[in-house]
């Protein structure tokens, strides 16, 4: 027993254009998220009391904005293209 910390990063997409996915990093403390980054929002934004100092912090870092953003492309277009194109040749 114990309480688990993770981070869950996913991509919301209904086509494989950039402008129509959306990159959401979600950050869960013993099951409650606390705090989410969305690339549709642009920022950080917390849930709980330390969520939002913890939203605040890291909104704070141009840097980190600036990667979480490109997270979009970096990760989620790379991997919609291929996963549609795998769908696609076994439909």
């Amino acid at each position: 027993d114990g309480f688990l910390i993770y981070r869950v990063s996913r991509c919301v997409f209904n086509s494989t254009e950039l402008k129509d996915i959306e990159y959401i990093e979600s950050y869960i403390y013993d099951k409650l998220e606390y705090a989410r980054f969305s690339s549709s929002v642009g920022k950080f934004v917390g849930y709980t009391e330390f969520g939002v100092k913890n939203a605040e912090r890291w909104n704070s870092d141009a840097g980190y904005l600036v990667e979480m953003k490109n997270e979009k492309e970096r990760y989620c277009k790379h991997n919609i293209d291929i996963d549609y194109q795998a769908a696609l040749t076994k439909s």
